[in-house]
């Protein structure tokens, strides 16, 4: 009888050669069988983050589209005069969609060799500590509130506003899915102070796992897509969080084009002065609410007239708002 062929080895189960596989947790074991499955580690990371990517990215933007569209949330927009058209989130879709496959996606394939570099974990397990992972994103998010705001101050510069950072303005009141809609040259700078950080951080301390990068990833995701999503609501962040930047902050910023340049937090602003006429706006806006409740009118008083870019809302799409 004819002895039974060797079985040949998964092509990346050499990743894993001493690692004992009784002691990981299934998330850990899951992780360890995705490298192995894909076999070469510069395509499972590049794999896995760009899919990461697009879905925390679009995944996080689609609620607000569906906020977007109920009446019943106008009372929580902040520009209450403004409403995204289709045809905005529409073009404004394609646009993200190109610049992800065109700009993001080389990055995020180079992503792996640059992270073995520096001295990255990408496949290893097991995972760093829960203690861990939250100091290093907590590092990663001040680095990059400071990283943005400067950065930003500097994109409206005149030569640089003109031909890069306009492109990022265009809607002058933001909806969810404008958080990345942003020239390619725009889309590199900001987004160095997104991985900057990590890769600063790993670079001095040779201590980090990728695992806390994608954590830290889908945070700022998530802080930049409601960032624009152009609504406050009372259980919004910044609401007890007082130095949290929020809709609230990056909002009017969107709305004057200059001041409140920061991500995240809401310090930089503070002490550099550059939410004076946020603050003077807001203050009015309050007095106008406040007077709207004292003659018992529901806000906004006025239904939407303009669209995301400002310009005047069909009479045909302001009579479908109010309905």
């Amino acid at each position: 009888m004819a002895a039974a062929a060797p079985v040949a080895p998964l092509w990346g189960a050499d990743l894993y050669q001493g690692t004992d596989v009784a002691a990981l947790n299934f998330l850990e074991k899951a992780w360890m069988n995705w490298y192995i499955w894909i076999g070469n580690p510069v395509i499972a990371t590049g794999l896995m983050s760009f899919l990461m990517h697009e879905i925390v990215y679009f995944g996080r933007a689609i609620p607000w589209i569906i906020i977007d569209s109920m009446p019943s949330m106008r009372k929580y927009k902040i520009q209450e005069d403004r409403v995204p058209t289709p045809e905005q989130q529409w073009k404004c879709t394609r646009y993200v969609l190109l610049t992800h496959f065109t700009v993001e996606l080389p990055q995020i394939w180079s992503f792996h060799p640059l992270c073995e570099y520096l001295g990255l974990a990408t496949h290893e397990v097991p995972f760093p500590s829960w203690t861990k992972i939250l100091i290093q994103i907590g590092c990663f998010f001040v680095f990059e509130d400071m990283f943005h705001y400067w950065a930003h101050r500097a994109l409206h510069w005149g030569p640089l506003y003109k031909h890069i950072h306009k492109k990022h303005h265009e809607f002058s009141a933001p909806f969810g899915l404008a958080a990345e809609y942003a020239h390619p040259l725009e889309v590199l700078i900001l987004g160095m102070g997104t991985v900057g950080g990590p890769f600063l951080y790993c670079a001095i301390t040779k201590d980090l796992h990728i695992l806390t990068v994608y954590i830290w990833v889908t945070l700022r995701l998530f802080q930049a897509i409601d960032a624009h999503s152009g609504y406050d609501f009372p259980i919004s962040m910044h609401n007890w969080i007082p130095f949290w930047a929020g809709a609230d902050h990056h909002d009017h910023h969107h709305m004057a084009f200059v001041g409140c340049y920061s991500t995240s937090f809401r310090w930089w602003d503070h002490f550099m002065g550059t939410d004076a006429s946020y603050k003077r706006y807001r203050a009015r806006q309050a007095e106008e609410k406040r007077k709207a409740k004292e003659e018992g009118l529901e806000w906004p008083t006025k239904p939407a007239s303009k669209t995301a870019t400002g310009a005047p809302l069909s009479k045909s799409a302001v009579h479908k708002k109010v309905q």
